[in-house]
């Protein structure tokens, strides 16, 4: 059993670095989107990629499979829904961090610790930037959501702002 669990370990590492290499590959993008070519193409390219970058051979089969059944276009769907079982297996759970900047190693470790601590299980982060937030992070688990941004604090003060301003022209206006 233990050698199995080391296996699925080994394959998710693989899968999650084939997702990056087809996130920053465009032609690597292009294979496996473009119905025009061919199951043999689209086969030996895969494969060949899986050969060159030492692919665990059950992951090599896997894609062989994929590629055979013309389904490769849909990798980043089956590696994402892979990942989430896994995720249930163990016991984790998947937050969403948004940040204004890139964290350091130490700070997504931090955070990571601080995260399963307050759920009292295993979080896993999935870390994106948005430059749209100003500072801080919105971090979303579930359907629970923090956001403790720049942008929302700043949209919290102008509604106080201005409730406030309201308010003091109706007491002018009573005084008057």
């Amino acid at each position: 059993m233990a050698e199995e669990g080391k296996l699925v370990d080994k394959v998710e590492t693989d899968l999650q670095e084939l997702a990056k290499m087809i996130e920053g590959s465009p032609e690597l993008g292009k294979l496996i989107a473009n119905p025009l070519i061919s199951r043999g193409q689209q086969r030996e390219g895969i494969m060949a990629l899986a050969n060159k970058v030492k692919f665990q051979k059950l992951t090599g089969n896997f894609l062989g499979v994929v590629a055979d059944n013309r389904r490769l276009d849909m990798l980043p769907h089956m590696i994402e829904a892979f990942q989430k079982e896994l995720r249930k297996r163990r016991g984790e759970v998947e937050a969403k961090v948004e940040t204004a900047y890139v964290l350091t190693p130490a700070q997504t470790d931090a955070l990571q610790k601080q995260l399963s601590k307050a759920m009292g299980t295993n979080v896993t982060l999935n870390v994106e930037v948005n430059k749209e937030l100003l500072g801080g992070m919105v971090v979303t688990v579930g359907s629970r959501m923090i956001d403790d941004s720049v942008r929302r604090k700043l949209e919290r003060l102008q509604r106080t702002m201005s409730a406030g301003s309201n308010e003091n022209q109706t007491k002018l206006k009573e005084v008057g």
